[in-house]
């Protein structure tokens, strides 16, 4: 999935990451594809056993800066947060990415507007 990303030059200016093993292991897989600084990943506990509403409030959090960013995690957690700015997903395998275009100024709008466009990756289909 690394490799699409990369393909695409879709490089996030944020990864946020589990603290889990295996979700840390996948955000460090994929930051490399990307050439994005390992370091860089940010690891916040509050990605792990959360449900979707608090992993919007973090997203909210982050403010203007950062335009594109990357959350590596749980499911059911992520497939509730795809779902909630997105009815079209409805399930997230494993590995899968759901890209969203959202139109703001800021991170604290999400989740109350439509994503301009919506695309869901999975490992057996780019």
């Amino acid at each position: 999935m690394g490799k699409r990303l990369a393909k695409r030059e879709a490089i996030p200016d944020l990864i946020l990451s589990s603290p889990a093993k295996r979700a840390l292991k996948t955000a460090q897989l994929i930051a490399k594809k990307l050439d994005y600084k390992l370091q860089d990943i940010v690891v916040d506990d509050r990605l792990y056993a959360t449900g979707a509403d608090e992993l919007l409030h973090l997203i909210r959090k982050l403010g203007a800066k950062p335009k594109s960013v990357m959350l590596v995690g749980h499911n059911p957690e992520l497939t509730e947060l795809a779902h909630h700015l997105s009815s079209k997903i409805t399930h997230l395998p494993t590995c899968a990415i759901a890209d969203f275009t959202i139109e703001a100024k800021s991170w604290t709008t999400i989740g109350k507007d439509k994503p301009a466009s919506v695309v869901l990756y999975t490992p057996e289909k780019s």
